[in-house]
């Protein structure tokens, strides 16, 4: 440090940190203490400058804060809105229109744009219902090959086809249906957006499987009961 040869910044910071009673012998120094406040060019007392660094302290807890019961608001909500889309499911009486009634719910509840389903080895009373058609070889693979929802850009998948007016839909979420820990899928979910942010492959899918979860539990009723 210039002016005291041999002696250091961190050597005096230890001291004094070492040595709290120092400013007690020696008041008149924290008195004549003179900084810079960072809000602007004024020069300030060092127990001024203690007090805007705890206001400045405060509102960053502030803003956590803010920020936290936000996201438990949006928690809150997200929740009802999966209570209300899983009590839909429940109410349905007729089997044949669960696909119907989770497609509608899912795109009321959540504000999806768009959304289908496709479902295979549907039980025979509902075998030639739409939504138990037009699922290829291919996209049962790739359902099955699915361990957690898929999100990202649109790039041509065949189950985007299912959907309203395909050619808009710029990002896909794809949930495969299965019936509790089977190892293959018995449908596909898909939700589409013409917004190409919506799903991406960085977003969480905790939810989307719950989602998913919920749905399958549903439409197993579908399913030929063994």
């Amino acid at each position: 440090m210039s002016g005291i040869p041999g002696i250091t910044e961190a050597e005096i910071a230890g001291f004094l940190v070492r040595t709290p009673e120092f400013f007690e012998r020696h008041a008149e120094i924290l008195a004549a203490a003179r900084l810079t406040s960072p809000h602007g060019a004024r020069a300030v007392s060092l127990q001024e400058r203690q007090m805007e660094m705890l206001r400045d302290k405060i509102k960053g807890l502030e803003h956590r804060i803010i920020e936290m019961i936000r996201a438990s608001q949006d928690n809150e909500a997200i929740g009802e809105r999966l209570h209300r889309f899983t009590r839909a499911i429940l109410l349905t009486a007729n089997a044949a229109d669960l696909p119907e009634v989770i497609v509608r719910e899912i795109r009321h509840e959540f504000m999806v744009p768009r959304a289908a389903l496709r479902i295979w080895g549907a039980a025979d009373p509902f075998a030639a219902l739409r939504f138990a058609q037009g699922a290829s070889d291919d996209v049962r693979t790739f359902a099955a090959s699915l361990r957690m929802p898929y999100c990202g850009i649109n790039s041509g998948f065949e189950a985007c086809q299912w959907l309203e007016e395909p050619a808009s839909v710029a990002s896909l979420a794809m949930i495969s249906l299965r019936h509790g820990d089977a190892a293959d899928a018995f449908g596909l979910l898909v939700l589409g957006s013409p917004d190409p942010t919506r799903y991406s492959a960085d977003m969480g899918t905790e939810f989307l499987a719950r989602l998913g979860e919920v749905a399958s539990a549903g439409l197993s009723r579908l399913l030929p009961r063994f």
